[in-house]
């Protein structure tokens, strides 16, 4: 290690004194002025964390559906995987590090992790199209080639993007081209070739307005549009050219105030999608004739996979072990659905996609989605590699068609993390293949009314759960004060969980009608206010 180098340049990206950033499931996140010091370290973290695995990993600059103003940064692992979570540590003790600590840092790091600085370097950078992203890359480079790493910089791409990059460098090219080119070309071809085999003659089917949160998906999805023939006919609104990233609009936006995004004109039983501002999540949504908003979120859209996916799978005949994962986040009456009417298992989980997609990994077909839009598809290797041969081998016709079906949904679905652009065109196939409206898909079931809240805390940690989050364990008398107000009304339900970001406690409550909901989210605030050292004025009923 070149310590004059270290030095040299750490100097030229100083740490604000009294600043302390930790790693979260988003990696880091703040405001882009305080980040500066952060990115140019991870990209030394980025250099060790290659050295340790002799692989490409990816850096990403996004701080995804936060405002403009912010940023953040988020590495990714051999696989197109998230950072390994006792690397997350490395992350904020090296984030944290005073600045004449930091060569003292870094040798602990390799001690630790056994990395041996002599070996090569080589690192994926990509980026978001908030104006503080291009110098934070710069950053990272700097960081990058102070421990002698090789660098390839993709610009600006979407987060699932630079996951889909990382696991085709390091599957030397099985996983597909490590280029944007590849990208469009493996996810168009296999789009057109499912959506082929649909019988749907209906013009109605191929129309979508899509909000693209004035971000980076915008620019991406006008890169692809030539990659699709004629016919599919997709509407870019809010591309950011004239609006500010996420601003009253995106994913998250749509989701949380359940109403449609600004810069897009809906009419009646019209399909939307709105993507977050890095894209790598989605919800659909559309306006009935009586202008009642309807919003499609993360449970329906697992539902609407699951359907299709057990199909195809019961036409194979092959024994393969399928699952959906959710959090205490998904909808009580999806649950239901999947378990009771699909008989589908139905496995809960801690909050967090890192939670989601490990436990998918442990099925032959894993389906799992957030409630806020953020999913994808798994397939064993056993599985795709069985998909595969059926394709090839199989006599009979209906096995055959049904495998090929899957082998397109595998080369279209991004399995390295969820992606908006992927999704929505796995949707897009599966309403045609099936001949579905966007008002029949939503009524496969109907949502439980719900409240989201949230309650200021002096310190979020007094917060203990257990099963999946769905219980509190601490501060003690909380759980039987939830469990009484929930015996007040029906179908109901509610928990309490620390925010991973900030001293707050997130509260969820769903129940029968809205207002009994509402009620419900009230009353386990002023609980969590009174039990868990709540901050200013107490909780006021919604």
């Amino acid at each position: 290690m070149d310590s004059e180098a270290l030095r040299k340049l750490s100097a030229l990206h100083p740490r604000p004194a009294g600043l302390t950033l930790h790693y979260g499931t988003a990696g880091f996140r703040s405001a882009a002025q305080h980040l500066d010091h952060v990115v140019f370290r991870m990209g030394l973290l980025a250099a060790l964390r290659s050295k340790a695995v002799t692989a490409t990993i990816g850096i990403m600059v996004t701080a995804s559906h936060n405002p403009e103003e912010d940023n953040g940064v988020k590495l990714v692992d051999p696989l197109g995987e998230m950072l390994h979570p006792s690397w997350e540590e490395y992350a904020t003790q090296l984030a944290n590090a005073e600045e004449q600590e930091l060569e003292k840092v870094i040798t602990e790091i390799c001690q630790k992790a056994a990395v041996n600085l002599h070996k090569d370097a080589s690192v994926f950078i990509g980026r978001d199209t908030r104006p503080s992203s291009k110098k934070l890359s710069q950053s990272v480079i700097d960081g990058i080639q102070v421990l002698g790493g090789q660098y390839h910089d993709y610009g600006l791409v979407t987060t699932p993007q630079l996951h889909y990059m990382v696991c085709c460098q390091n599957t030397q090219g099985q996983y597909g081209k490590a280029t944007l080119e590849g990208y469009y070309e493996k996810l168009s071809k296999a789009f057109m070739e499912l959506i082929k085999q649909s019988h749907c003659s209906g013009e109605f089917q191929r129309h979508l307005k899509i909000d693209c949160a004035n971000g980076i998906g915008a620019l991406k999805l006008s890169e692809m549009k030539p990659y699709f023939p004629q016919e599919v006919l997709f509407h870019i609104y809010n591309d950011g050219t004239k609006e500010k990233l996420n601003h009253l609009c995106g994913a998250d936006f749509v989701k949380v105030h359940q109403k449609p995004p600004g810069g897009l004109d809906m009419k009646p039983n019209e399909r939307c999608c709105s993507f977050d501002g890095d894209a790598d999540r989605i919800v659909y949504y559309y306006k009935d004739t009586a202008d009642h908003f309807h919003l499609i979120d993360g449970d329906k859209i697992a539902t609407l996979i699951s359907i299709f996916l057990k199909e195809l799978l019961a036409k194979v005949k092959q024994d393969f072990k399928m699952a959906v994962v959710q959090t205490a986040y998904a909808n009580g009456n999806s649950t239901r659905y999947l378990q009771e009417t699909l008989k589908v298992p139905v496995h809960c989980v801690k909050t967090g996609v890192k939670h989601l997609h490990h436990k998918a990994q442990e099925f032959d077909v894993g389906v799992y989605f957030e409630a806020n839009g953020h999913g994808t598809v798994l397939f064993s290797k056993a599985a795709e590699t069985k998909i595969r041969q059926l394709v090839k081998e199989e006599k009979d016709n209906e096995k055959r068609e049904a495998a090929k079906m899957l082998e397109n949904m595998i080369d279209l679905i991004n399995q390295t993390v969820g992606d908006a652009v992927s999704d929505m065109l796995l949707i897009e196939a599966i309403l045609a293949l099936k001949g579905l409206s966007v008002q029949q898909w939503d009524a496969l079931y109907a949502d439980l009314p719900n409240r989201l809240l949230k309650v200021q805390v002096a310190d979020r940690r007094v917060i203990g759960t257990t099963d999946a989050e769905r219980r509190a364990l601490t501060p003690p008398g909380l759980q039987e004060k939830i469990d009484a107000l929930v015996q007040k009304h029906r179908l109901s339900r509610a928990f309490v969980r620390p925010s991973g970001t900030e001293d707050v406690v997130r509260i969820y409550a769903e129940a029968d009608t809205q207002e009994n909901a509402d009620a419900l989210a009230h009353e386990v605030s002023l609980a969590v206010f009174h039990l868990a050292g709540g901050k200013g004025a107490p909780p006021q009923p919604i």
